[in-house]
């Protein structure tokens, strides 16, 4: 009991300690307050004085900036030039190209590049297949051509050469005009030669590239004796890196007449899809290597069987690819 008395009296002292600093914190925000409503009143004429002059100035900054930023009388781009604008057709001092100063007796206008004149030739395929039955050949498919961006002259030369001997081929000279950024409209003629009698065509079609950079080519022609045909051709370029190239390529051909004696039948006559590997040394010039699947079908394929040959057959290529 003696030793419980001193745990009391702390407990008490505690407590009071507490009421004390309760009630000042009460009084010092009572003071503050008190404070606060003291300060409130500030219509005193020095203070009205104050913020009259405030106000001035913010008015008169206010003024200033609505007269600087003010457009009302600004024009804006478009209508007529004014009388004393730039001849836009004309050179420093009034000059122009072509007359005055500028007129160089054997100097030549100037000459964009859309009107130069260029030369181009490509070898998409100049390649080495192999057969099974070794019913081995060489075939080529050129292009060139010469002109300007807009119009130029179109040679393209394609055929398969067996055991020495042109087997067949085609021969198609036209006028390529560009249409579009992409596209090309080719009129002109074509010629066939190899086994049997020549054939010649009136040839019309497209060339270009197509959404999602697919080389596009359909093309065409009307030759003798009611004769048609239909030639498409695709291909695309997949980039496994900078110089390996993979190439799928297919081509179907067409006809609305039978011509037996160059073996070929009406409807559906051939097909071929293939896929060749390239190697870029520059971007002028790569070897490569593929596989190709060709056939023949209907009456075509019956003219091949007659002569002994597959109508369908895998071929196995290597060759070149250049351009310049």
């Amino acid at each position: 009991m003696p030793k419980a008395l001193p745990i009391h009296a702390l407990t008490a002292a505690a407590l009071a300690l507490a009421s004390v600093a309760a009630q000042a914190q009460d009084d010092h925000a009572a003071h503050g307050h008190a404070d606060t409503q003291a300060e409130a009143p500030a219509n005193t004429p020095a203070a009205n004085a104050a913020d009259s002059h405030t106000g001035h100035a913010a008015s008169a900054s206010g003024a200033a900036a609505a007269s600087a930023m003010d457009h009302g009388n600004m024009q804006m781009q478009g209508g007529a030039a004014p009388a004393d604008a730039r001849d836009p057709h004309g050179y420093s001092n009034g000059l122009k190209l072509g007359s005055g100063d500028y007129a160089v007796p054997g100097v030549p206008r100037l000459v964009l590049a859309d009107e130069h004149f260029f030369a181009s030739l490509r070898a998409e395929t100049l390649e080495r297949r192999f057969t099974r039955k070794g019913d081995d050949s060489t075939a080529y498919d050129l292009q060139a051509w010469y002109g300007t961006t807009y119009n130029k002259a179109v040679v393209k030369a394609e055929g398969d050469i067996v055991k020495g001997k042109l087997a067949e081929s085609r021969t198609e000279l036209l006028w390529g005009h560009a249409v579009a950024a992409y596209w090309d409209t080719q009129l002109g003629v074509r010629v066939d030669n190899g086994e049997g009698p020549s054939r010649q065509w009136l040839s019309f079609g497209i060339q270009g590239l197509a959404p999602y950079w697919f080389e596009l080519e359909a093309t065409g022609y009307v030759g003798s004796a009611g004769r048609t045909a239909l030639r498409i051709e695709a291909s695309y370029e997949l980039l496994l890196t900078q110089r390996l190239i993979l190439e799928p390529r297919t081509e179907l051909q067409l006809y609305g007449k039978d011509d037996p004696e160059r073996g070929i039948g009406k409807g559906l006559a051939e097909v071929s899809a293939g896929l060749r590997l390239r190697y870029e040394i520059n971007r002028q010039f790569a070897p490569y290597i593929g596989v190709e699947r060709a056939g023949s079908f209907g009456r075509t394929a019956d003219y091949v069987r007659a002569e002994g040959g597959r109508a369908q057959q895998t071929r196995w290529v290597a060759g070149v690819r250049f351009w310049f």
